[in-house]
């Protein structure tokens, strides 16, 4: 729920949505009061479509981001590693309950298309009135992404003023940005935007305080804009751009030779590689909302924009790699959706709605590789092979549920909905939904559910190159054998109790089993950074999350745990990407996947003064740990599991103090990241489809100065 602090489910409560929606507005200050309320109770309206009844909601409010080490001035993947079981990776990647990505972004209930984005953030913290982390055995009305649904709610203005803010510290971080909002007659807008330079763009391949060719440039821009037509109608826009250019880090004293010269050099230095890459994404939202008692409709169209580009250092790359490949991928993803909600007699509210969408990707490769003999050498100069392409997708999902009151203490959702997808298969799936929320004692909340899941492969990842082409070179695949992903196919099993204890503190349970048909993981497996689905044939993932929430006064406190195990056997798609002795072990083994993590945990400590001659003080702290991602083990004969063992433990400690004077207006933060300067891998370059090494970052000290206006 949003009133709560990180942890606490609302499955427990069909007034959660409304609470939350409440607060998604602001505050009116010399406007016209009757549009304000007219506002929120089309904002609580809107919230009562996408119940999320039987889930498991983490909440998070803006408040709660700005008390956070960083605030808004850091990226959203760092926020989500604070709620229960998420889990940490490289890329900026994060991962829920051990899936590997699938997830789902809404924002204000209209779905925003997945993009090819790796390294940067599309959404930045500053936009957020507050969001919930959806997951679980889910209602009908979520489908396609189901690891995880991050349903954001913008802010929206109301009051005519904003903010300037400069952030910076160590690694160079330089960051100013503008936030403002307001309104004029029926019309209320808010704007947002940020521009962010280091030099920790990508996480550190060494560890090192100081990475090498690891800067990075980054604008993100955000709009919404809403007029309300009458007491019962409304329409929005919402819309956004970022712009992330990242240097790829160099690992240091690193020597390569090769016996065919390149461009005059037989040998290369890694410190001088120069490998870059260029993430664009923008996208908008029109909607238009209806309310007029028992019915609740919004209708939306959306649009989206993503491209990734990597500019290779040719001569260092076919010298260390015998390939370098400049790449440029986009995909443009159009759409619509329905989504409504009818109060009935008896109890009865029927939630329905439809959603389709189509992709057009496009994918052009320029491959420098050398020919090489029978052996493998390399006995020529360098040619260049050209792989072109483009590609289209349709997905399209019908829903139909019913919540029914059965007593005071007992609340049924049942539904079902049906998946359509064709893009390099045609898959569909029609999937049953059932949620049992149990509510025995006024502070005690049992559920139970069960979901059906289908989820087609990242269609904009796919790999659609001819690997036909690089027979006979150095850029040759370990096989032919390519074939196309399939959509994963889940049962998934969901129970949690939460329990109110003393005031403002909640603790809570929830334990999970899935079981998975053509498990979806993804990989890097070349020099561009940029994934590669494939399918385990069998998945089986379970785990538990345990949380406690304490909110009252000055005081914001929670604490999370997760345990987690997953899991996959036999690889049967992209099979060209793996070596022989992989595929032969995990044909006939269950391996843990990559992401796999045992033990995750997040914790905070809050206090506000509120009083005396400290009042506006803000101390804060944060923790995250990890019991350490998958890494291949080597055997005494020389063999290898692979994801056969772990990488060591690591937990990171932030500081944060802020202080604001009211009457001008300005607010001084101090923000420290990694408290003991703590060193841990995330990744060391080993394991199925993990490309490089990564490292965590290392002791940064941080200032901002934000001003009213």
């Amino acid at each position: 729920m949003g009133a709560l602090a990180f942890a606490a489910p609302a499955f427990a409560d069909p007034a959660a949505d409304a609470s939350d929606a409440q607060q998604g507005g602001g505050t009116p200050n010399g406007g016209s009061q009757g549009i304000v309320v007219t506002a929120h109770r089309l904002d609580e309206a809107r919230a009562a479509i996408q119940k999320s009844l039987g889930a498991d909601s983490y909440g998070v409010t803006n408040a709660q981001i700005q008390a956070l080490p960083g605030g808004d001035n850091q990226q959203f993947n760092q926020i989500m590693l604070q709620l229960p079981g998420v889990v940490q990776d490289g890329f900026g990647q994060f991962h829920v309950r051990d899936d590997h990505a699938n997830l789902q972004y809404r924002i204000n209930g209209t779905i925003l298309p997945e993009g090819l984005a790796v390294f940067g953030q599309t959404l930045s913290p500053r936009l957020i009135d507050h969001f919930d982390l959806l997951t679980g055995a889910l209602p009908a009305q979520y489908g396609l992404r189901t690891a995880g649904i991050i349903d954001i709610h913008t802010k929206s203005g109301f009051t005519n003023g904003g903010q300037v803010s400069l952030y910076g510290g160590s690694r160079n971080t330089i960051e100013p940005s503008i936030e403002y909002g307001g309104s004029t007659g029926q019309t209320n807008y808010f704007v947002s935007a940020d521009y962010r330079h280091n030099s920790l763009g990508i996480e550190s391949v060494d560890g090192s305080g100081t990475p090498l060719h690891d800067s990075t440039d980054q604008f993100q821009g955000f709009a919404y804009v809403d007029r309300i037509l009458s007491d019962n109608d409304r329409v929005s826009f919402v819309g956004g751009y970022s712009n992330q250019w990242f240097q790829i880090p160099n690992p240091r004293g690193l020597v390569a030779t090769s016996a065919v010269p390149v461009a005059g050099q037989s040998s290369y230095l890694s410190d001088d590689l120069n490998e870059r890459q260029l993430e664009r994404t923008g996208f908008g939202q029109l909607s238009f909302l209806h309310d007029n008692g028992p019915l609740t409709l919004q209708l939306s169209a959306f649009a989206r924009y993503s491209a990734l580009s990597y500019r290779p250092d040719t001569v260092g790359e076919l010298i260390f790699n015998g390939l370098a490949q400049d790449a440029f991928k986009s995909d443009l993803a159009l759409g619509l959706q329905a989504d409504a909600s009818l109060r009935m007699g008896a109890g009865h509210t029927l939630r329905f709605g439809a959603f389709v969408q189509h992709d057009h990707t496009i994918s052009n490769t320029s491959t420098s590789v050398f020919p090489v003999d029978d052996t493998g050498t390399a006995n020529g100069t360098p040619l260049s092979i050209v792989d072109n392409s483009s590609k289209n997708a349709v997905m399209l999902s019908l829903y139909l549920q019913d919540e029914w009151q059965l007593s005071s203490k007992v609340t049924l959702n049942y539904g079902g909905r049906f998946d359509y997808y064709d893009a390099y298969r045609q898959e569909n799936q029609f999937s049953p939904r059932v949620n049992l929320v149990w509510q025995p004692w006024a502070r005690t909340t049992f559920h139970f559910g069960y979901s059906r899941y289908f989820s087609p492969p990242p269609f904009e990842l796919v790999a659609n190159s001819s690997i036909a082409k690089f027979v006979g070179t150095s850029g040759a695949a370990n096989s032919l054998t390519a074939t196309t992903p399939m959509a994963e196919r889940q049962h998934y099993f969901d129970v949690g109790v939460q329990q109110k204890l003393l005031a403002g503190l909640t603790i809570g349970m929830d334990a999970y089993y899935r079981i998975s048909r053509h498990l979806i993981d993804e990989g890097q497996f070349g020099a561009p950074i940029i994934l590669t689905p494939f399918n385990y044939a069998y998945g089986r993932i379970r785990g538990i999350n345990a949380y406690a929430d304490y909110q009252r006064g000055p005081w914001l406190v929670y604490a999370n745990f997760a345990v987690a195990k997953a899991q996959g056997r036999q690889i049967e798609s992209s099979e060209f990407s793996f070596s022989a002795s992989d595929l032969a072990y995990i044909a006939s083994h269950y391996i843990h996947v990559d992401h796999d993590q045992t033990y995750t945990a997040s914790a905070g400590v809050n206090y506000a003064f509120r009083d005396g001659a400290l009042r506006g003080l803000k101390l804060g702290s944060s923790m995250i740990y990890g019991s350490g991602l998958r890494s291949d083990l080597e055997l005494a004969d020389g063999s290898t599991v692979p994801n056969g063992a772990s990488l060591p433990g690591y937990a990171q400690f932030n500081l944060s103090a802020s202080y604001k004077l009211d009457r001008p207006g300005v607010e001084f933060r101090f923000d420290l990241i990694n408290l003991f300067d703590a060193k841990y891998q995330i990744r060391d370059g080993t394991g199925v489809g993990v490309g490089a090494p990564q490292w965590g970052p290392r002791r940064g000290v941080f200032f901002g100065i934000s001003k009213d206006i």
